[in-house]
């Protein structure tokens, strides 16, 4: 049996996604959006910008264009950038989103060399994919090369002790409570020290 990649997992959650189409960016709404945001008042918005109240609220309510002095004052006033007023969050963000699995109820993947379980599958769009690892592996020669992917990674060691091999740094010995994060796109692999197969929670981000 091939050795388990996360590339797979991370092919089928993007073809999973739905595309977000971008819309006509209503100013006012985004300023009103980014102050409740922070759950502040007009006039604390307004004091935080170094603006008017009057014009905070005509700003919001789309009576008036500001300036792009104006512009300034309210970005440095919700510690942002000018183009992240013009940046409308994300379609495809759901608030209030929620998934949980039960342990025994994963989707597993078992290789010769990890045994994954899919953690939080019933949610498309996700950012991150998390799963809990089995590590069986006990040298690298179990290995059939690196394990390289796009994104970003997290790996926390939740029992036993492991051994992260990466391509550019010296193999470091992990044990329970330890953690790394690191390039995905960089060649690595883990192996148990243990007696008995260490687990490990991964995350790897989709993009």
């Amino acid at each position: 049996m091939s050795d388990f990649d996360p590339r797979n997992l991370i092919r089928i959650a993007h073809e999973n996604g739905a595309t977000s189409v971008a819309q006509p960016l209503d100013l006012g709404a985004r300023v009103r959006e980014l102050r409740k945001a922070r759950d502040w008042t007009l006039e604390q918005a307004a004091r935080q910008a170094g603006l008017a109240r009057s014009t905070l609220s005509k700003i919001e309510n789309g009576q008036m264009s500001p300036t792009y002095d104006a512009l300034k004052k309210l970005a440095v006033g919700l510690g942002i950038s000018v183009p992240q007023l013009f940046t409308p969050p994300s379609k495809g963000q759901v608030n209030g989103r929620m998934a949980v699995t039960r342990d025994g109820d994963e989707t597993t993947q078992i290789t010769t060399t990890y045994e994954h379980a899919l953690l939080a599958e019933a949610l498309s769009t996700k950012k991150m994919l998390p799963y809990r690892a089995r590590i069986r592996a006990r040298s690298m020669e179990e290995f059939d090369g690196w394990v390289r992917h796009d994104g970003e990674e997290f790996l926390y060691v939740l029992t036993g002790q492991i051994r992260l091999y990466t391509e550019f740094y010296e193999p470091i010995a992990l044990k329970r409570g330890d953690s790394a994060y690191y390039d995905a796109a960089m060649g690595h692999n883990v192996v148990s020290l243990s007696a008995e197969d260490a687990t490990i929670l991964w995350v790897t981000s989709l993009s």
